[in-house]
């Protein structure tokens, strides 16, 4: 059953109660909260997604709860909340549903050791993945939401899972998240787009998630093979540049963006190489998404040269 056929008052009372069962990607997780704001962000951004049962397996249990006290009243919170752990400082409440997608990211950064993790995000066009490591600030969401709505299948927005036995990408597929200005270019570029409410003032700016196109959940049980590793740069009237760069440096680069890479030691060390030597490596710099789509199909035009 997909979650969109549930209706919201189901949904609600599900997350009040012993939990709503997502699978998202290759886990599954319950997600526990009485906020409002997680049901309505839930259900508009995972839709598509297969509700669980309670006989299957949880890899994860998210519990966003609601500050107790006066803080219930007053100064409302969000406190994200883990194995009797609260791995995060409480929250305003309006940042509860970030909240949730931040909790998901960390959940799977800290526990799923059995992938090389990259903080980066991935996308996948005729069985060649593209892995776009970044910091934040580079533009990389922005470009990969661009991509995603341009022929290319979104894999994952900010965590590459890549397997240990044969280098091949999991699909995620989880919401892209999108900061201040790139909220409104991606509003303009994709016309009828699902973003979850804009919240102000987060650690990161304004922030609103961007929902995944159906048919790429319909395929999350594809994998693909990493193909290029692209280091992206927005820069402000500059036009698309795809520039090589050594292999050696991206390597040491991927391993700074890994979460788990000295976690896995010689192995994190030999999947990475493999990573590596089967990818072309590139910095890109780019200021209009039109112009950086046509410079990434040009990489799959001439991938055999």
């Amino acid at each position: 059953m997909k979650l969109e056929e549930l209706s919201p008052s189901t949904i609600q009372n599900k997350l009040k109660n012993n939990g709503l069962i997502l699978k998202i990607g290759p886990f599954s997780f319950r997600i526990i909260s009485p906020i409002k704001s997680i049901a309505d962000g839930v259900s508009a951004l995972y839709a598509n997604n297969a509700v669980l049962n309670d006989s299957h397996f949880v890899d994860y249990t998210v519990t966003i709860a609601s500050g107790s006290g006066w803080r219930r009243w007053s100064r409302r919170q969000a406190i994200f909340k883990f194995d009797g752990m609260e791995p995060f400082i409480p929250l305003p409440e309006d940042h509860a549903f970030p909240l949730l997608e931040w909790s998901m990211n960390w959940c799977i950064a800290m526990h799923a050791h059995h992938y090389l993790l990259l903080h980066s995000a991935v996308i996948e066009k005729e069985g060649c993945a593209v892995i776009l490591p970044a910091p934040p600030g580079s533009g990389k969401s922005t470009l990969c939401a661009g991509l995603v709505h341009r022929g290319w299948r979104l894999l994952s927005d900010e965590l590459a899972l890549i397997s240990l036995t044969d280098t091949s990408i999991t699909p995620l597929g989880r919401p892209i998240s999108l900061k201040n200005q790139s909220i409104d270019v991606m509003r303009n570029f994709v016309p009828g787009a699902v973003f979850s409410k804009v919240v102000h003032d987060t650690s990161k700016g304004d922030v609103s998630l961007m929902k995944v196109p159906s048919a790429h959940i319909e395929r999350l049980h594809e994998t693909a093979q990493p193909r290029w590793v692209v280091f992206p740069k927005y820069v402000r009237g500059s036009s698309a540049q795809m520039t090589p760069r050594s292999k050696a440096n991206s390597m040491l680069e991927l391993g700074r963006n890994s979460f788990n890479y000295m976690v896995l030691g010689l192995k994190g060390f030999e999947v990475l190489s493999k990573v590596i030597d089967a990818s072309d490596c590139y910095d890109f710099q780019y200021s209009q998404l039109d112009d950086a789509v046509v410079a990434f199909d040009d990489l799959v035009a001439r991938r055999n040269d």
